[in-house]
Parts: C-alpha cells; structure tokens; sequence
C-alpha cells in the first residue's frame, strides 16, 4: 500500500494529548528502575504492555503481578502482550493466552504484536478481537502492525501501531492517505534509535502524522541484536517534561 502524506485540518498542536505506549519493558526483576519509574505521578501514559515471557507465561509471575498491580493501582492500563505472528498463530493459542493474562495479572486488554496487515488476515484478526472482547469486558486492543496496515484494521481495534522502526527510517517517513478518517487517539508510533537532540523533530513527526500515542528511545536494535524497547531513554526525564506538558513546537 503506497505511503502518502495525507492533509488533515485538525491543529497538531491542540487536537489532542500526546502521551506514551510503553511497548514493554524487561522482567521486573531485571529493570526496576523502568518499572518503578513508570508510576511517578504525572507521567503521561496511555498504557503498558507487560510481556513476561513471550506472552504471559507457564504459571503465574509473582514479580510481574506485583508491578502490574503498581501500575493498576495508579490509574494505569495495563495490556498482555499476544504475538500474532504475522497471522501464524492460532486462534486457540492467542485466546488461551489471553485467558492467562486476564486470570493472573486482571490485564485491561492487549497488544497483539507482529499482526498481519494484508486484508485477506483481516477476518481473523477481527474474531480474535471480537473474543478478546468477549474474554474482557472493555478491554483496549492495539493492533502491533509496525507499518499501515489494510484500513479496514482501523475498525476492527482502538488503536494501530502505524510505525515501529528506528529513527534513520522515522525521520523520512510518510503517512498512508486513509488514517486522515481517523483521530489521532486511533494510532501508536514506536521508535528507537533517537538522537536526544532530534526529540523535537520526533515529535512534531508524530503530530503531524497524527499519532497520540508514542515511545521514542535513543536504545538500537544493534542490528536485530537486541530489543530496544526493553530499558528506559536515557533522556526520559527530558521526554516526560516535554509530553507531560504539551509541548509541541
């Protein structure tokens, strides 16, 4: 699906509030310092995921359920990672293990990660969410494409994730026409590889192409290495500051 800029005719500095998706910091036990850190009152988040071993595990975590109960408590929704493996996974396997996050750790929803975006995926991905929205009532479903998917995705879950990749491809990117329908509480930007220096053009990238729901690190991918997702920014302060009070420009 080609990439186009689309022209919206909301204003990006006030349509709406920016604020994070934390795609899922490590074990618990391995980054206190992110998970900690997460319920300091003011911090603008929108959701957590919480992955504890490539889903939600073989039996309950005491560790994670402490940290999601934190988080909980504070207000925070928190949503069980389920790898659609770009549609290889089954039906049964996704709702066994959502069953799982909802028993051990009372998830508010979930974040399906590497879902497909062809249309012929697209029924079902829409069964699995209809179920999981059956399993949990209200339950808050992001769609984990990392790229534009079908558009007929953006009717099926509350949120996609449009983009996920590093800064070298961020900084050029472009958005598909058909996302200018929508809000921008309908889209998550995922990016790693930021400069701190380049934070402000991040941003103004992820407004203009109407995307409320963030997470910029300066952490890589070492070239597919490592998981840049799994520590803190070392300029989280900074990007807390900015979000938090809405800066724009």
């Amino acid at each position: 699906m080609p990439h186009l800029t689309s022209t919206k005719t909301y204003s990006p500095s006030t349509a709406f509030r920016t604020g994070f998706g934390i795609p899922g910091y490590a074990h618990p036990l391995v980054a206190p310092t992110e998970w900690s850190e997460l319920t300091r009152p003011g911090t603008p988040l929108h959701w957590v995921v919480l992955n504890v071993a490539d889903g939600p595990g073989s039996r309950p975590d005491p560790h994670c359920l402490e940290a999601a109960g934190r988080l909980r408590n504070a207000g925070v929704r928190v949503l069980g990672h389920l790898d659609a493996t770009f549609g290889a996974r089954t039906f049964g396997e996704m709702i066994s293990d959502a069953h799982r996050y909802i028993d051990w750790y009372r998830v508010d929803g979930f974040l399906l990660d590497r879902c497909p975006t062809e249309r012929m995926s697209l029924p079902g991905i829409r069964r699995a969410v209809t179920t999981l929205r059956a399993v949990r009532d209200d339950a808050h479903i992001v769609l984990g494409h990392g790229t534009h998917p079908h558009p007929g995705y953006a009717e099926t879950a509350d949120q996609l994730v449009t983009f996920s990749g590093p800064w070298s491809d961020y900084r050029w990117s472009q958005v598909a026409e058909w996302t200018a329908d929508y809000p921008p509480d309908r889209f998550c930007h995922f990016v790693h590889g930021v400069p701190g220096p380049h934070l402000d053009e991040a941003l103004r990238i992820a407004r203009w192409q109407g995307a409320s729901t963030i997470y910029f690190t300066d952490r890589t991918d070492r070239g597919g290495r490592t998981d840049p997702w799994e520590t803190m920014p070392g300029y989280w302060d900074e990007i807390v500051s900015r979000i938090g009070t809405g800066v724009s420009e």
